[in-house]
């Protein structure tokens, strides 16, 4: 029997919205056809973030802590900038014209710079000064928040101190405004996330030092449908929830003898691809084996 060897099958944008419209009974024939779909694919992803359907955008991201800094992205912030002396990490940089300020979580290239959140807002194109060892550097582009506002939840977090990883418990938004002494230092054990449009993570105690490390799985928004011939960021096994899902939002608008039929087929597929996207782990069970009678 011959087989294709193929494994690379996959839908950009244009072919959802084709197969979308079939199932609804239409065609597309004009460019608002086009836009509107569009928008109701991008929508849907929002939806998707909020049921959790989306595991495969989990992100593992670690940040060097800066000694009494308790406020971090949720994410990475980068500073794009010239060939750097030798800065060091934990150290702070301040911007020549705009006075602006924060500390170095890490120096991923010669030319970029990870920073906590800046106090004032730094200027393309000024020079930049390390505090501690006092190299200089060009700030090339402003700060890319790209990364750090695309961070839907966070997950869990650790402490990694000397190769030991620390759990860290999650705070309400309460019960971190209760913390009476939020200057305390130690190593970090508790963090709130502010969910803001700009999220921010927050720890106490306050670190006591500029190794720790705090490593934090978060929940990534999709990228959007943005051009008809972008290829959608799922795997393949969720191609066809998402086909039966635009098919059900454009039938609310433009095929509404079809709503609940592609709704339970949506629903449906829906909740076979939930199914699928959780984690796995073992489970065991002990049997009882000393004749002991558990009440």
């Amino acid at each position: 029997m011959a087989t294709s060897s193929s494994k690379d099958f996959e839908l950009d944008v244009s072919d959802y919205i084709e197969e979308a419209f079939e199932r609804c009974g239409l065609e597309v024939r004009t460019g608002y056809d086009l836009k509107t779909a569009k928008r109701s694919l991008n929508l849907m992803l929002a939806d998707w973030a909020n049921r959790g359907l989306n595991q495969w955008t989990i992100n593992q991201t670690s940040i060097t802590l800066a000694t009494d800094i308790t406020e971090y992205p949720a994410g990475t912030l980068t500073m794009t900038v010239g060939a750097s002396g030798s800065f060091s990490v934990g150290e702070t940089i301040t911007g020549g014209s705009s006075s602006a300020t924060a500390k170095i979580t890490n120096l991923p290239s010669a030319t970029s710079m990870a920073i906590t959140i800046p106090s004032g807002t730094f200027t393309s194109g000024e020079t930049l000064t390390g505090g501690t060892s006092g190299a200089t550097t060009t700030l090339s582009a402003a700060v890319d928040l790209t990364d750090f506002k695309s961070t839907i939840d966070i997950l869990s977090v650790v402490i990694r101190r000397d190769n030991t990883d620390f759990a860290a418990d999650r705070l309400s938004r309460e019960s971190y405004l209760n913390i009476p002494t939020k200057t305390t230092t130690g190593r970090p054990s508790q963090f709130f996330l502010d969910r803001n449009i700009e999220p921010i993570l927050k720890i106490w105690p306050a670190p006591e030092n500029s190794t720790d490390v705090i490593i934090f799985n978060r929940l990534m928004r999709m990228d959007d449908a943005d051009t008809f011939t972008n290829n959608m960021e799922i795997p393949f096994r969720f191609y066809p929830c998402l086909a039966a899902g635009l098919a059900y939002y454009l039938a609310m608008k433009r095929a509404p003898n079809r709503i609940q039929v592609l709704k339970g087929i949506y629903e449906e597929e829906f909740e076979r691809a939930m199914v699928e996207d959780r984690d796995r782990a073992s489970f065991n069970i002990t049997p009882n084996v000393t004749g002991t009678v558990i009440a």
